[in-house]
């Protein structure tokens, strides 16, 4: 397809939830990070009696899971993905909700969050003594080179990596790793920086029109975009007694 095609489906091709399929081989992944999240996620799983989904999106990874522990709530405060989590997730005896506050304290003895933000404060609160907090997260150099190939401005949250991360938590265990995204046609840029906004701040075809077209010309001369994915994780447990917690509010994407 010509540039005007690839962008006007970029523009117009439905998205719900965090299902990166519709990409197919129009983006690829080289390498591996250093540990399974969801191996992980599943290690844990096996001992817990109440399980808090932070960021489900549609609920596509927490219904993978199969057999949930006796209580299961999530949470999704992105509005198109509400819906679509609570239809996916409700029938399976999830509670869905918008945010953390409807729980008391102590409620969960385990709390997984992938690439979502989260308030230490606020995990602890809900955790069970000793209960554990599981996270992956995105980096905030991740894909940097497509800021740089725009010449756009960086990552809204550039700063955040595994150090600020790990403010206010009792961290037992934390990895970073990396593996190369590789963006073949302008089509599947322009999509993925639709869905997500938080890559290149104010991002709009027409501003960086000059840019994009120079980028599908290489790609088109069979020299696809090269990025780099930047991720961490991290285990924290709750000590049995978190007296003088600091309150801070942090975004990663």
């Amino acid at each position: 397809m010509d540039y005007e095609a690839l962008i006007h489906e970029a523009l117009t091709t439905p998205f719900e939830g965090w299902d990166f399929s519709v990409f197919g081989d129009r983006v690829t992944y080289d390498g591996t990070l250093p540990w399974d999240y969801e191996r992980l996620v599943r290690d844990h799983l096996a001992h817990a009696k109440a399980l808090l989904d932070l960021g489900t999106g549609g609920g596509e990874f927490l219904s993978s899971l199969a057999l949930l522990p006796p209580r299961t709530a999530a949470t999704e405060a992105h509005p198109p993905n509400l819906p679509l989590a609570r239809a996916r997730l409700e029938p399976l005896g999830v509670a869905v909700t918008e945010d953390t506050r409807p729980f008391p304290d102590a409620s969960f003895d385990l709390i997984i969050n992938r690439h979502d933000s989260y308030d230490p404060h606020e995990s602890n609160r809900l955790l069970t003594p000793g209960g554990t907090f599981l996270t992956q997260q995105v980096g905030g150099r991740d894909l940097e080179e497509i800021n740089a190939a725009l010449g756009g401005p960086p990552h809204e949250d550039h700063s955040w990596n595994l150090d600020t991360a790990t403010t206010d938590l009792n961290v037992t265990w934390s990895q970073e790793g990396s593996f190369t995204t590789t963006f073949h046609d302008i089509g599947a840029l322009v999509l993925f920086l639709r869905v997500i906004p938080w890559q290149v701040p104010n991002f709009d075809v027409h501003t960086y029109e000059p840019r994009l077209r120079a980028l599908h010309d290489a790609m088109k001369r069979g020299h696809p975009l090269h990025t780099t994915a930047h991720r961490f994780a991290l285990l924290a447990r709750k000590r049995p007694f978190d007296a003088d917690e600091r309150t801070i509010r942090v975004f990663p994407k």
